[in-house]
């Protein structure tokens, strides 16, 4: 075992036993859930209000480049099965 491996397994243990300590108290483990909810909504409205922001200076979201990127993906392979058809009516 490498001394990289090892310094990993240490800190894994010892993460591990802090996150332990920290959610024994139920209260605390409480507050912490609802801290971390509290970031996880933030972001979403941030999200939400990058993307509206974007839209209005008429700049592609990523959604809208994941979007594309659907359809280009569908586009290809609609396009390789008429190929493949095509190359079927030459044989023949």
């Amino acid at each position: 075992m490498g001394i990289g491996s090892d310094l990993k397994k240490r800190a894994l243990g010892l993460s591990a036993k802090a996150v332990e300590r920290l959610m024994a108290d139920e209260k605390r483990a409480m507050q912490i859930a609802e801290a971390i909810g509290k970031v996880q909504r933030g972001k979403q409205a941030l999200d939400k209000g990058h993307e509206e922001l974007m839209r209005t200076l008429h700049v592609a979201t990523p959604g809208d480049f994941k979007t594309v990127g659907k359809r280009l993906a569908g586009l290809k392979r609609r396009l390789r099965e008429l190929d493949e058809k095509l190359d079927e009516l030459a044989q023949k």
